[in-house]
């Protein structure tokens, strides 16, 4: 045995046992590492391990009051609140999420036809090419101290096409448009203008179909106009789209759009001039569509489209007031289709210059219906006094007569007489529908009249 000696301790070492160690003289004998040398080697190693997480820690924590400062103005609120934010972010993405998920299950579900439809870019493109401005050189007579003078003008309106026959392309218009007319131009959607000649009128709806050759049209125009498609004023209801297209202000064809904002409007007119004096009592009740889709001076005439591009009325701007904003009239065009048709079946007449004119000498009172109803006499003109000397007073007509039709067309206005007469000139023979007092009533008979020069009256 090997013994090695140090002051006060010595070491014995086994040969026979090479792994085996002995403890110091009067020492305890360890085993490895010992159970407690591993206890404290775990103890410093946690508080090691503890020391580092919270040296990282309160790293985190600074970095994160300063980044609270900037955001929130002190650390935990700005912590909290970046915490929020990220919360509601989250939230958002989720709702977003939700949105479209939806939005997609709306767009699986049929879409109904009576949507209101804001782009109507499609009617425009579709319709505009059967829309027409209509310009009108009329004679402006005007009475000073008895003496008349008269001055020619101008005014603008609208019109479109509504059908062709085998030389001549129809377009309808209101009768207030092409009143008086000494000239009728008509612009079509190229640009191109021709000359017009009026068909047929009614006054009392403020309607007319005026007419223009087709020899007077140019083959390109003829390829790039349309006829206009008549749709049902009855079937509409309110709320729905409507949109107006006319040469509003004379300054050729605009678009505007709105919805019907009410139907059936019963609105007294007179002569197709629009609004009357509440208080005449000769006044016609007709019934317009009201919308708030613009009518300005010069869409008279024009047309009032659905979204499937079809005429339901035709826009008059005389209807209404001033003073107001939001409220234009149309008149249905269901409830004229059949004068259209009519007025369409009419001969065109072209209008005799106005020295060349025929008169009959007379002055007369519209009789309207509620004053025939009420007076018990018949519908018509009223022939109030005779001119002496005048084609009237030749022909046997005196005072109290009634006019009711000239060549067989009623007449139901003095407005509407004189409209008639001015496509004869003087010496031409008309026959008047006349209703005279007898004793057991009124008798109709038809007078032949050969019509005078030109008088103070007609």
């Amino acid at each position: 045995m090997y013994e090695n000696n140090y002051p006060n301790n010595t070491y014995h070492y086994d040969t026979g046992n090479m792994g085996g160690m002995q403890t110091p003289k009067g020492a305890e004998p360890k085993k490895g590492m010992g159970i407690g040398k591993k206890i404290a080697v775990a103890v410093c190693s946690g508080l090691c391990f503890g020391i580092f997480a919270g040296m990282g820690f309160l790293a985190v924590n600074t970095a994160g009051n300063l980044l609270g400062e900037r955001l929130g103005g002190n650390g935990g609120a700005g912590k909290a609140e970046v915490i929020e934010q990220q919360e509601d972010h989250v939230e958002k993405i989720e709702d977003t999420a939700d949105v479209q998920e939806i939005a997609e299950v709306k767009n699986d579900a049929p879409v109904s036809s009576d949507a209101t439809v804001m782009d109507v870019t499609g009617v425009v493109k579709a319709v505009m090419p059967a829309v027409v401005s209509i310009n009108n050189r009329y004679v402006e007579k005007m009475s000073f101290f008895g003496q008349v003078y008269s001055s020619e003008a101008q005014s603008a309106g609208s019109g479109f096409i509504v059908g062709q026959n085998d030389s001549e392309l129809l377009l309808v218009s209101n009768q207030h448009v092409v009143a008086s007319a000494e000239e009728l131009t008509v612009q079509f959607v190229d640009g191109s203008q021709a000359q017009a000649q009026i068909k047929g009128v009614d006054i009392d709806k403020d309607l007319a179909v005026i007419a223009v050759q087709l020899s007077d049209i140019s083959s390109e125009t003829m390829d790039v106009i349309a006829i206009a498609k008549l749709g049902d004023s009855d079937s509409l209801t309110v709320g729905e789209p409507a949109i107006a297209i006319g040469n509003a202000l004379g300054y050729g064809q605009s678009v505007t759009t709105g919805v019907v904002s009410a139907l059936n409007r019963a609105i007294p007119v007179s002569g197709g001039q629009g609004l009357t004096d509440m208080e005449t009592s000769d006044m016609e009740i007709n019934t317009f569509i009201q919308t708030d889709a613009a009518i300005n001076p010069g869409n008279s005439g024009g047309a009032l489209l659905n979204v499937k591009g079809e005429v339901i009325g035709i826009n008059s701007n005389k209807i209404g007031s001033s003073v107001v904003e939001g409220m234009g009239y149309a008149i249905p065009i269901s409830d004229v289709k059949p004068i259209i048709e009519n007025l369409m079946s009419k001969q065109t007449r072209l209008k005799v210059a106005e020295e060349d004119r025929g008169y009959l000498g007379i002055t007369g009172v519209d009789v309207r219906s509620d004053s025939s109803e009420l007076y018990d006499v018949p519908q018509g003109v009223y022939v109030s006094s005779v001119i002496e000397g005048g084609a009237a007073e030749r022909a046997g007509i005196s005072r109290g007569y009634i006019i009711t039709a000239l060549n067989g067309e009623e007449i139901d206005s003095m407005a509407e007489l004189k409209e008639e007469l001015s496509y004869f000139a003087k010496g031409d023979t008309i026959e008047l529908t006349v209703m005279k007092m007898m004793y057991e009533g009124y008798e109709q008979d038809v007078v032949s009249v050969t019509l005078g020069a030109q008088s103070v009256t007609q």
